[in-house]
């Protein structure tokens, strides 16, 4: 890897802690734009769950105060259901119209929450809880975006930024680290993706430190318009073929 292509690798994981320590998640569609012109797929995802755990853990630390497992645990029940289905389905069915349709809903729902100040809010219970975090579990499974279907859940709840964050982020976890045991198990852990992992830690860090302190000045309504349009973005890639999923 020569000076420039590592130059762009550290850029690219500087960008990605920048986005996550904002917004909570999304670091992936950041970075493997970039990281895909020279990495190879596996490769980045091995790099991106790696820098997820991480990143998602401080996350939750930082936003320990406004924790509440009662309403994190069926979220995560039911993304560990999903996630393995999702994965399974991937080698029987064409995923590929489940992304599509669920791009299209995200880039509606993101259209709609920006053109108008606020949406009624959703009642739920924890039934209807494991059902959202299955769904999310199952949809990332299939497409990479672990946390998505759950950041849209939250913001119909109308919850606080903060407690929007303490239970999207150990959903992603949760899947993250399914997605890193089996990623481990198949052996995408070399030397080099260690190496390079080493080697982007300190500007994820920066990044991470950085965006954190950018979303303490945010209020709940400008986290709001930013949760919309990384959704907006997820959508699109969804439906524009450039996922390292795909």
């Amino acid at each position: 890897m020569d000076g420039m292509v590592l130059g762009l690798f550290l850029l690219a994981a500087f960008l990605g802690g920048l986005t996550n320590g904002l917004a909570g998640f999304a670091m992936g569609l950041v970075v493997s734009g970039i990281w895909l012109q020279f990495l190879t797929p596996v490769q980045t995802a091995t790099l991106i769950v790696g820098y997820s755990l991480l990143m998602q853990s401080y996350g939750v630390w930082k936003l320990r105060h406004a924790l509440d497992w009662r309403k994190v645990v069926p979220f995560v029940i039911g993304g560990v259901i999903g996630v393995p289905i999702g994965t399974i389905l991937l080698a029987y069915t064409n995923p590929a119209y489940l992304r599509t349709g669920v791009g299209f809903l995200l880039v509606l729902y993101s259209i709609i929450g920006l053109a108008r100040p606020a949406l009624k809010h959703l009642r739920g219970g924890v039934s209807s809880d494991i059902g959202i975090g299955f769904f999310n579990g199952l949809v990332g499974g299939m497409t990479g975006l672990a946390g998505v279907v759950v950041s849209v859940w939250c913001q119909l709840r109308g919850w606080p930024k903060d407690v929007q964050r303490s239970i999207f982020q150990p959903v992603i976890i949760t899947a993250s680290a399914m997605t890193a045991i089996s990623l481990g198990v198949s052996g995408a852990v070399t030397t080099d993706t260690t190496k390079l992992f080493l080697y982007g830690l300190p500007p994820l860090l920066a990044g991470l430190w950085i965006g954190f302190r950018l979303y303490g000045k945010l209020d709940d309504a400008a986290f709001r318009k930013i949760i919309l349009v990384l959704l907006l973005v997820s959508g699109l890639a969804l439906i524009v073929p450039f996922s390292i999923f795909r």
